[in-house]
């Protein structure tokens, strides 16, 4: 990987952090402040984390200047596209009684479902990426 695209990757994994922030802290004023329902507030967390990262990617990660209208619908087809893989390795694994298992790391202990939603949350992180700088930031 080009110097210039690995500093871009850390950008993207930076942003995507700072999405999951943004997203738990506005389910938690949600719900806890504001006394939303739980599914109404994770709802709106996750359209507030789509959108920090959609702003972001845009102007700070790859920099685009292209229309935002046609940029915002190839990237929300993109995070569709990406959950289904994502869900599709989630999926596959369970099936294969994967998730059934238990892995003892010492410190904790995380159950076969638990690895693989890490393993799809991999797989989306790195479909999503490809998919915005070939397609939508392009």
């Amino acid at each position: 990987m080009q110097k210039k695209n690995l500093l871009q990757f850390i950008k993207y994994c930076m942003v995507g952090i700072l999405n999951t922030l943004v997203c738990l802290c506005t389910i938690f004023v949600c719900k806890s402040l504001l006394g939303v329902n739980p599914y109404l507030a994770n709802a709106i967390g996750y359209c507030a984390g789509v959108l920090n990262s959609f702003l972001w990617n845009r102007s700070w990660v790859f920099r685009s200047h292209g229309r935002y209208s046609r940029e915002a619908i190839r990237f929300m087809t993109g995070c569709g596209l990406c959950y289904l893989a994502q869900l599709a390795v989630v999926f596959t694994l369970n099936q294969s009684h994967f998730g059934d298992y238990e892995f003892d790391f010492r410190l904790f202990v995380l159950s076969g479902y638990g690895i693989a939603t890490l393993l799809g949350n991999v797989v989306y992180t790195l479909c999503n990426y490809v998919y915005n700088r070939l397609v939508v930031f392009r």
